[in-house]
C-alpha cells in the first residue's frame, strides 16, 4: 500500500493484518513503483497524492507494461475526472478518504476475486481445502478453525505445492519481517498447522513437508489417475 499518511497507514496495516493480510506499506511514489514492478502481489492500494511518483502515474506505467495486478486508488479529492482518469487508465476500484478499513478489506476481497476467476478461489490440495474468499479450511470435509497467521501460512505455502521455501522468505511474507536466525517461531506454526490438519491421509506423509537446513514446503501430490 502506497499512503503517506503515517497515522492512516499504521491503522489499516493493523486492520488487514487482523485479518490475515500481509502488507508491505511505503510512503514514497518511487519506493512503491520499484516493489510493484519487483514483487508479485494479489493487490495494490494507491493513494494518488504522495511525494515521489503519484499513484496515478504509478497506474499508468504499470499498466504500460501490461502488469494487471489490481489496483484500488486511495484519494481525499473526489473530483469526478480523476476518478475517471483513473478508472480509464485501468485501475480495478476507486476509494475516498476517509474510509473505513473494512471496506477496503471488502474491497480487496472484491478486486482479487476478480482477477483470480471463480476456480482460483478455491485451493484443493488432498483432502485439504481452503476457501480464499470465505477464508475457510476443510479437512475432508470439516471445518478447520485457524488464526489469521496459520492461514496465511497455509495459504503462501499450498499455492506452490513442491516449491521450498525459506524460514527468512515464510518470515517476510506471514509476518512482514525480517528473519532472526534465533527464532523458532516458523517451526512453532508449521507444527500446530500439522496437528490441526493432521488426518488419516497425510499419516505417514505430512502435508507439510521440513526440507531440512533450508525450510518447508507443501508435498507434492501425484496426478490423479485417467
Amino acid at each position: 500500500m502506497l499512503e503517506d499518511d503515517k497515522k492512516l497507514a499504521a491503522l489499516v496495516r493493523k486492520g488487514l493484518e487482523t485479518q490475515g493480510f500481509t502488507v508491505d506499506f511505503c510512503d514514497h511514489g518511487d519506493d512503491a513503483y520499484a516493489l510493484a514492478t519487483t514483487r508479485a502481489y494479489d493487490a495494490l492500494v494507491l493513494d494518488i497524492m504522495v511525494p515521489g511518483r503519484d499513484g496515478l502515474s504509478i497506474l499508468r506505467n504499470l499498466r504500460d507494461q501490461r502488469l494487471t495486478v489490481p489496483v484500488i486508488l486511495v484519494t481525499a479529492r473526489s473530483a469526478l475526472n480523476e476518478r475517471l482518469e483513473g478508472l480509464n487508465l485501468g485501475a480495478d476500484d476507486y476509494l475516498s478518504k476517509p474510509f473505513y478499513v473494512d471496506e477496503l478489506i471488502a474491497r480487496l476481497h472484491a478486486v482479487t476475486r476478480r482477477a483470480a476467476g471463480n476456480a482460483l478461489t478455491l485451493l484443493q490440495h488432498g483432502n485439504v481445502s481452503v476457501n480464499l474468499v470465505a477464508r475457510e479450511v476443510r479437512v475432508s470435509g470439516v471445518t478447520v478453525e485457524l488464526t489469521a497467521r496459520e492461514f496465511a501460512l497455509l495459504t503462501y505455502l499450498l499455492r506452490s505445492p513442491g516449491q521450498t521455501f525459506t524460514r527468512a522468505q515464510i518470515c517476510e511474507h506471514v509476518w512482514n519481517y525480517h528473519f532472526d536466525p534465533g527464532t523458532n517461531l516458523v517451526d512453532v506454526y508449521v507444527q500446530r498447522l500439522r496437528s490441526k490438519l493432521a488426518s488419516d491421509e497425510f499419516d505417514d506423509h505430512p502435508l507439510i513437508e521440513t526440507i531440512r537446513g533450508v525450510g518447508y514446503r507443501a508435498r507434492s501430490l501425484p496426478a490423479p489417475a485417467a
